[in-house]
C-alpha cells in the first residue's frame, strides 16, 4: 500500500558531495516525522537526521555542518544533501517516514530498502 524508494546513492571521492532523495506513495494520509538512517557493514543502523512535517530538523553529531535534510509535503519526498563527504560515511543509507494510511486510524514507521553511498579515500 505504501513504498518508499531511495535514490541517488553513488560512489564518491571524499571531500565530495552527494545528494540522496526519498519519495513515498501510495495510500497515504499523512506524513508527520521523515528521516534518514544510515548502516554500514558489520555495524548497527544509526540515525543521520529527521525533520518534522513543520520542518525542525534534528542531525546525528558526526553529520552536523555537513548533511542537510529538507522536504517537500506537496510531494511526500524528503531529501538528504550531504557535503564533505568522509570513507566513514560509507553506508546504505535507509528513508523512513512515519505515516498514516487511508482508512487507519493510526500512523505506523515505514522504510525504504536503502541506498549505497561509497565514499573512496
Amino acid at each position: 500500500q505504501v513504498q518508499l524508494v531511495e535514490s541517488g546513492g553513488d560512489l564518491v571521492q571524499a571531500g565530495g558531495s552527494l545528494r540522496l532523495s526519498c519519495a513515498a506513495s501510495g495510500r497515504i494520509s499523512s506524513i508527520s516525522r521523515m528521516g534518514w538512517h544510515r548502516q554500514a557493514p558489520g555495524k548497527q543502523r544509526e540515525l543521520v537526521a529527521t525533520i518534522t512535517r513543520g520542518g525542525n530538523t534534528n542531525y546525528a553529531d558526526y553529520v552536523k555542518g555537513r548533511f542537510t535534510i529538507s522536504r517537500d509535503n506537496a510531494k511526500n519526498t524528503v531529501s538528504l544533501q550531504m557535503n564533505l563527504l568522509k570513507p566513514g560515511d560509507t553506508a546504505v543509507y535507509y528513508c523512513n517516514a512515519d505515516l498514516s494510511v487511508l482508512g487507519v486510524p493510526f500512523s505506523d514507521t515505514y522504510w525504504g530498502r536503502g541506498t549505497q553511498v561509497t565514499v573512496s579515500s
